[in-house]
Formats: C-alpha cells, structure tokens, sequence
C-alpha cells in the first residue's frame, strides 16, 4: 500500500519538518522547492477540494515536479497535511490591549475560526492525537496566559482552551461556505422542511420563526460563546469565593 494513503506517519521525520531548521534536502539534484511552497499548494488543493481531493501527485502536479520529487521534501499525504495545517492557521494576532481574561479568549475564539473558515479542511485535521507545530502551540500559549492568575488549575486552563478549540472547530464545520451568516443559513433550512409540518413539531416552528426576526450577525458563535465564557467566569468566580475547590 502507498504510505500517503495508510495513515502511517513517521513521527521523527514529521518532528524535523515542523520544528527543525527549514532546509533542503541534502542528496540529489539542486533543491527547487520549499517546504512553505509546498504546503501552499497543498493548501490550495483542499481549500477548493477538500482532504479527500487532496493527493501528492495532485500537489507535484500543481508545482510543476514528479511526486518522486516531492517525496523527497515530504515523505507523505500525512506529514504534507501537518505542514499544510501549521501554514493555514499561522502564528496568533496580538490579544486585545487592555482585555482582561474573557475578552482575550473571546477574541481567541474568533480569530480561530476564522482561521477556520478560511480553510475548511483545517477541523478535520486537528482531530485526533498528533505532534503540534509551532504555531499551534503559540496558538495554546496565548490561550493559557489569558487564563493565568484567574486560579483555574493548569488541567482546568487546558480543558478550557480544548473547549473553546472544539467550539470554534465545530462551528466551522457546519458554517455555510456560500453566506455571510451560517446560523440564518441553516434557519432556512429549517423553515422549508417545517412548512407544512407546524402542528407536527409546534414547538421548533415557533422558535426558527422567532429566529427569522432577530437582528443580523454571527448569532450562533455570539450566543454559544458568550454562554461557555458565562460557565468559565462562574467557575473562576466559585474558586475565588473558596466554593469549589481545585480538582484533586
């Protein structure tokens, strides 16, 4: 079986892609590619295909090589996709000045999912235990300082940020690409299988009709954000006030 397609990764060489010096392969001809060059194109690919459409003689194709030749620099589909993910979500923008913990989650939370959206492949390929790249884990850092001095442990400050990641990851997932506004998107959706069907399911009709009147706007990440802060900030409140104490 052809090793992009098995799954299988090869752990040290993935470790040396993400975090050793970026340099060129050292037998063979002249180097003419990069490893950013060929992350880009495989960005590329999965952002009009997705990872299924994503393969390593469609990426030495797009370069302009044989996949012999890219092997050379990525020795996988596997280890190409981890290149791609580091690439996609880049290093994280500044937190707010001046925020204090929520707002600078908030924030984080927002700026992942755009990073999210911009690249729809991106929450398939953050499923799953995986070596992180350096711009993951400066994504991790920004998140676990927000919550530093708040007297969440540290299992309770990485649980948080998991959440958060998943929130935004899963959002994404279901956002519309065609429209600006994924939850009204999907509320339409809802009015057209329910027409008709009202005295069936009263309760839901009602509810996606009063959703059609509400203002404008991302009104799924507002609302599900706003309540996962509102459990966080109950619980840092609790462990201040000395009425919940640390996970043992």
């Amino acid at each position: 079986m052809d090793r992009m397609n098995s799954g299988a990764v090869d752990n040290r060489k993935l470790y040396e892609l993400l975090w050793g010096p970026r340099t060129p392969p050292r037998r063979g001809p002249r180097p003419t590619l990069t490893l950013a060059v060929i992350a880009q194109a495989g960005i590329a690919i999965a952002d009009a295909e997705g990872l299924d459409g994503l393969t390593m003689h469609r990426v030495a194709e797009a370069l302009g090589v044989t996949k012999m030749a890219l092997y050379r620099y990525v020795p996988g589909k596997a280890e190409l996709v981890a290149l791609m993910l580091e690439a996609a979500v880049g290093e994280p923008p500044l937190p707010p000045e001046g925020a204090d913990w929520r707002g600078r989650l908030d924030d984080w939370t927002r700026q992942m999912l755009c990073r999210f959206r911009r690249h729809p492949w991106a929450p398939a390929a953050t499923c799953g235990p995986r070596l992180h790249g350096p711009n993951e884990l400066a994504w991790l850092e920004r998140a676990v300082a927000a919550l530093t001095g708040t007297g969440l442990t540290g299992d309770e400050q990485l649980d948080v940020v998991v959440l958060l990641a998943g929130y935004a990851a899963n959002l994404a997932q279901h956002a519309s690409t065609t429209v600006d506004t994924p939850s009204q998107h999907s509320e339409a959706g809802l009015v057209a299988l329910l027409r008709g069907r009202a005295d069936r399911f009263p309760s839901l009709d009602a509810a996606v009709r009063s959703a059609a009147h509400q203002a404008d706007g991302d009104q799924a990440l507002d609302f599900g954000l706003a309540r996962i802060l509102d459990g966080i900030e109950a619980l840092i409140t609790a462990r201040a006030a000395g009425r919940i104490p640390p996970r043992s």
